[in-house]
């Protein structure tokens, strides 16, 4: 559902409170990004029950219920977890994972509100979600009648509405800043095959897992930690964060010059992650028009350019990681490249 427009989390809600209440809305969204844990958190905003229903493990019995006799005359009696007295919000989870019989089940629980006989109460609010076909998830195609029955959004991940929520959450405090310095890494796009991939879920699991273990956990424990939970790349450089505040080998202290940057072989894990962390920060503090640059923001241009020359002196590969787009895009202001690759031609020459 490319034509869908992409949301956050945050601006999610608003639209669920305003659009929900008068038509069923469908969120589109990757395994893991929160769709279902938004819903609930709509449902209990407005003070309803959320009665969810995982459309992949559904028959069309379990919507239209089973038929019986009454005074001669069949009838068919829906399942109790639909048919309430009171209004509530219904969740239909992984709604293009049913089959195509399931789908035809809910045409008239969608658009009419009704089951056979049986009316929604008033003020109930249904809602669906599912995996994109490019999920690598199980998806069938929802015929064009279901389609057309309801209002298409994209869920994307926000790092920002995601760090907002997690420092209310009990997220342990090594993801909380791992995140808050790789925001990029917080999802990344399923594989096509069977691999851990990183989603705001991976992350809430790995704090749990960190948690379990305590203050003794090792840097071997975390890695197979990682390693289960997370894309290879990001398990690599999470490790590689966690090894940093372990030594006390951080970004700063080599901006300030207390300290320069590993050499060591070993220490390439090191020197990749603070590479991709210089470059980030750079992004996020370098304008992207040269007139606007402050004074502080000067320092900062002048200090990474002489750490970056060092730099290539080490490795023109990790150097040349400075020029580059990061996973979702960003890249640091034209200004500030041409500056690099003047004083680096083969920053240029590699480009």
């Amino acid at each position: 559902m490319q034509a869908a427009e992409p949301l956050t989390p945050k601006s999610l809600i608003p639209f669920l409170l305003n659009v929900a209440p008068v038509l069923p809305v469908f969120i589109w969204g990757p395994p893991g990004i929160g769709k279902s844990a938004i819903v609930r958190s709509f449902a209990d905003s407005v003070g309803l029950h959320c009665v969810s229903l995982l459309g992949s493990q559904l028959a069309p019995e379990d919507i239209i219920g089973v038929p019986q006799i009454v005074d001669g005359k069949s009838r068919f009696c829906p399942p109790t977890l639909i048919a309430r007295d009171e209004p509530y919000c219904l969740f239909l989870d992984e709604l293009n994972a049913c089959s195509q019989e399931v789908q035809k089940a809910f045409y008239s629980l969608i658009l009419d509100r009704r089951i056979g006989e049986f009316t929604l109460p008033e003020g109930t609010i249904v809602i669906g979600a599912g995996n994109r076909a490019e999920d690598a998830a199980i998806t069938r195609p929802l015929s064009s009648a279901l389609v057309n029955r309801l209002v298409h959004v994209q869920l994307r991940a926000s790092a920002r509405d995601w760090l907002a929520w997690a420092q209310g959450a009990g997220i342990h405090e090594m993801i909380l800043s791992y995140i808050m310095t790789r925001s990029d890494h917080l999802w990344s796009k399923p594989p096509k095959h069977e691999e851990p991939f990183s989603t705001p879920r991976s992350w809430e699991m790995m704090s749990k897992a960190i948690a379990a273990y305590g203050e003794s956990i090792t840097i071997e424990e975390l890695k197979a930690l990682a390693s289960g939970l997370l894309s290879p790349a990001h398990a690599q450089q999470f490790i590689a964060f966690a090894r940093i505040r372990e030594r006390q080998h951080d970004l700063s202290a080599i901006l300030k010059g207390e300290r320069d940057w590993p050499e060591r072989p070993e220490e390439r894990d090191l020197l990749y992650f603070l590479t991709q962390q210089l470059r980030d920060r750079l992004i996020r503090e370098l304008p992207s028009d040269e007139a606007k640059l402050g004074r502080e923001a000067r320092e900062l241009a002048n200090r990474a350019k002489e750490l970056i020359i060092s730099l290539a002196r080490i490795s023109t590969e990790l150097a040349q990681i400075l020029v580059t787009e990061t996973e979702s895009g960003a890249a640091l202001p034209s200004w500030y490249t041409i500056e690099l690759t003047r004083a680096l031609p083969r920053l240029a020459a590699k480009r």
